[in-house]
């Protein structure tokens, strides 16, 4: 069984028994508050397995599914053995980096709460893009555009939704997660930008 699926089994799981216990969402849902004066560091990483609804869940691990598997195998033929490892560390990672922006901004405010994958999902989109830009991939499962085209288009939305911000969607997070899975594979084999960039060059 693959990582991927082994985290949307466990994140479908989980959020589903939250969805249906808000005791238990309440309990796994970051809140910076509670990590700065409470020390609930936990929350960190435990708020990506729980979600707002079923269709907050299934965007979120649709997704994963989908371009997880193909980051997780694309991360084994260029890593190694040390693939699964990394990729690992590239969604745990992703889910801690998502909620630097909020807690710098919400420390201090009781009443701040996020949850969701969102965050980590947007750093493996980021990684598969960084991997393979020109790859096809279909928005909601239908219309099909490049992945640099989307991943441009992703971070002009996000970064003006979070400049107006009017809904409760935490858009930082999904930026913020987008930034970890561009550096965190740079981190680690710089290469990969090199062949981003070809890839790109290669169009003209």
């Amino acid at each position: 069984m693959s990582i991927t699926l082994i985290i949307v089994i466990l994140t479908v799981i989980v959020s589903i028994m939250a969805i249906n216990d808000n005791d238990l969402k309440y309990k796994l849902t970051f809140s910076p508050y509670s990590v700065k004066h409470h020390n609930r560091w936990w929350l960190v990483f435990s708020h990506g397995l729980v979600h707002a609804d079923y269709a907050h869940l299934a965007m979120n691990m649709f997704t994963m599914y989908f371009l997880g598997e193909s980051v997780e195998f694309l991360m084994k033929m260029h890593f190694g053995s040390k693939g699964a490892i990394y990729f690992i560390l590239l969604y745990l990672g992703g889910l801690v980096f998502a909620t630097i922006p909020a807690f710098r901004k919400h420390a201090d405010d009781p009443g701040y709460l996020s949850l969701g994958a969102s965050g980590a999902v947007s750093s493996v989109v980021f990684a598969f893009i960084l991997f393979l830009p020109l790859e096809m991939l279909l928005i909601y499962g239908i219309v099909p555009i490049p992945g640099i085209v989307l991943g441009v288009l992703y971070l002009v939305y996000e970064s003006y939704a979070n400049k107006h911000q009017r809904t409760n969607i935490a858009h930082d997070a999904h930026l913020a997660g987008a930034v970890f899975g561009v550096l965190f594979l740079i981190a680690i084999d710089y290469r990969i930008a090199i062949n981003f960039v070809n890839q790109l060059l290669s169009i003209f």
